[in-house]
């Protein structure tokens, strides 16, 4: 399980336990409603057809189900369910062995599929057109390609960096489903539903107190529902009520607004020891004593949509409500846009890579 109670990101061990509390069907699946609406059609035209549906790409930040979506698929057309990893498929050779193991109409998961390497990602072109790969025996210049067959299925693949994805791949796709993050009200249908497969009396407040502080997405909230169950068993009497929900929210760091500890510092030193920015991601990481990448993946994405955090051409630069939300006062004259300390670019840097950086 991941150190922040709020990180999107799924630990092995989490894994484990989510399995049990994922839906079998589009029609216990909560949320996203235009694709599951969009995906009904797909998967009941391909049974009515008696053919494998389209391929598809589910698209979107982690943690908002697309591994359920994935396995509700294969069980919604009745077949098995392979799951990989992009970054598991190193060699050609690998996914070769994978495909000629499916069985007629199944369903091929690939989580991370930006991240599949590239001779892979080429064999898979052919696989996923005319089911067939071309297995290379040999090396050099007698070496020989070998024409395999393979059954049709269905490739189902999930990424949360739809731009690294290459155009050909995108484009094989038939069906591309672009995942959002929930509202509080289906989120607390989805803390009712947990709550009844753990066995924890979760009452309307307590659930709107969870649902309010889950970043819009399904994996915190059960996981934050997991963690308040703990707190109810040991210290109350079991019940989560809004009470119960507030002391253990507060216990384990998340704050009314969904920030946890990391979250915070990132927020207070740029206000508090950069003046509210402009200062670049690196700069920013060694102030909270962080990696860039853990600021830039876990913290950013939700900071900049609940409006605390804005990216300029010149860094990170925090915005009145973080200065309000974190009861700092803000300077008079407005926040610079300007100027600030940015980290420092490498030579021919665009102007791109600045506001990447």
């Amino acid at each position: 399980m991941p150190d922040d109670a709020v990180d999107p990101r799924a630990g092995d061990e989490e894994r484990v336990v989510e399995s049990a509390l994922r839906p079998h069907s589009l029609a216990d699946f909560i949320g996203q409603p235009k694709v599951a609406r969009q995906l009904d059609l797909v998967l009941e035209g391909a049974k009515r057809r008696g053919r494998p549906p389209d391929h598809v790409l589910l698209s979107g930040p982690p943690g908002l189900g697309k591994t359920s979506l994935a396995l509700i698929i294969g069980s919604e057309l009745g077949t098995s369910v392979k799951i990989t990893s992009g970054p598991a498929i190193e060699r050609s050779g690998d996914l070769a062995a994978m495909l000629s193991n499916l069985s007629p109409g199944d369903v091929l998961f690939i989580d991370e599929i930006h991240r599949i390497a590239r001779p892979a990602e080429e064999l898979l072109y052919m696989a996923m057109e005319d089911f067939r790969v071309d297995v290379v025996v040999g090396k050099g210049p007698g070496a020989t390609a070998i024409p395999l067959e393979i059954n049709p299925f269905t490739l189902v693949g999930a990424t949360t960096r739809a731009g690294l994805l290459t155009g050909p791949l995108r484009d094989r796709f038939g069906f591309v489903g672009q995942m959002e993050f929930y509202e509080t009200a289906d989120l607390e249908r989805v803390l009712a539903r947990s709550a009844d497969l753990l066995g924890v009396e979760l009452t309307a407040d307590g659930s709107a107190e969870i649902a309010g502080r889950s970043r819009g997405t399904p994996r915190i909230a059960n996981r934050l529902l997991r963690r308040v169950r703990d707190y109810a068993e040991v210290r109350a009497d079991g019940r989560v009520t809004l009470e119960v929900a507030r002391a253990a929210l507060a216990l384990y760091d998340v704050d009314d607004l969904g920030l946890d500890r990391l979250d915070r510092s990132v927020l207070e030193a740029l206000v508090s020891r950069f003046g509210g920015g402009p200062v670049g991601v690196a700069t920013l990481a060694v102030a909270v004593g962080e990696e860039p990448h853990t600021v830039e993946e876990v913290c950013e994405p939700f900071l900049v949509r609940a409006g605390l955090l804005a990216r300029t051409p010149r860094g990170r630069v925090a915005t009145e409500a973080a200065f309000r939300h974190l009861g700092h006062p803000v300077p008079r004259g407005g926040l610079p846009l300007s100027g600030g300390t940015a980290d420092p670019p490498s030579d021919g840097a665009s102007s791109q890579t600045l506001f990447d950086a």
